[in-house]
């Protein structure tokens, strides 16, 4: 698969409520194909709901989003969508084998793909264990492998490195640029800013907004910073000062932009 120009993904005025709290209002930005774009920002940004959004499964109030030129969630992109969730997407008591087998049934994916993409997470050697037998770090690449069947156009991945050790987190972000290269589009979470540098570009999430969609370089350059964490935290730091400098100072302003 060769890497394509144009954008993987595009959102649009994205307006997302999940109850009585306003996740999004008006989100903008794009994907580039072929290119690992990481959603970096703390816990309860709205990085999941964000990527729920992306893959069609999360119900929007308003706005677009479009991904590989069709509507997000649309039949035909079961097979070119892969979206590996925080929680276990994979059976315990069924060995490495028999849940590629099953996933691949699921999908309509090829029988052949079972022992291409266990190769590829480095577990040949583990197919005929269970699920519940394996370190944590190989149930993520159980995950992972899930995800690859079928060479999906687009992998979601929602914070795949959370609680590993920073050994097995290089291994897997070794895998993530291994896939991009051949031409898949990876969006990829986390809350851990070294994790940004590894990425091609970068959205940065606070509070359900966009502060930052950038590069690892240019997180970098615009702060000042050496370290990715000092340049988020001057980031946060930048927009809270933006957000106190905009803050109606009186009741009737207050009204006057809710009104807006």
């Amino acid at each position: 698969m060769n890497k394509s120009p144009g954008n993987a993904v595009e959102v649009r005025g994205l307006h997302v409520r999940r109850g009585s709290t306003e996740v999004f209002r008006g989100l903008d930005f794009d994907v580039p194909r072929g290119q690992i774009t990481g959603l970096m920002g703390p816990s309860g940004c709205g990085k999941t709901t964000l990527m729920r959004s992306i893959v069609g499964v999360q119900k929007v109030a308003g706005g677009s989003v479009t991904v590989l030129d069709a509507p997000a969630g649309t039949a035909a992109q079961r097979r070119r969508v892969a979206y590996d969730t925080q929680a276990a997407s994979v059976y315990g008591d069924l060995t490495i084998e028999q849940n590629l087998r099953y996933f691949a049934r699921v999908i309509g994916a090829p029988r052949s793909d079972v022992d291409r993409v266990i190769d590829r997470v480095g577990l040949s050697g583990q197919a005929r264990q269970t699920v519940d037998s394996l370190s944590g770090g190989q149930e993520s690449r159980v995950s992972l492998a899930v995800a690859m069947l079928g060479t999906p156009e687009l992998i979601v991945l929602d914070e795949p490195t959370v609680g590993l050790d920073p050994v097995l987190r290089a291994e897997l972000w070794d895998m993530f640029r291994g896939i991009s290269d051949t031409g898949s589009t990876i969006i990829v979470s986390s809350h851990v800013m070294d994790e940004a540098l590894r990425c091609d570009r970068l959205i940065l999430l606070r509070a359900g907004r966009i502060i930052a969609d950038t590069t690892p370089q240019g997180l970098l350059t615009d702060t000042g910073e050496t370290d990715p964490d000092a340049a988020f935290l001057a980031l946060i730091e930048r927009d809270v000062a933006g957000s106190v400098e905009h803050r109606p100072s009186t009741r009737r302003e207050a009204r006057e932009e809710a009104d807006e």
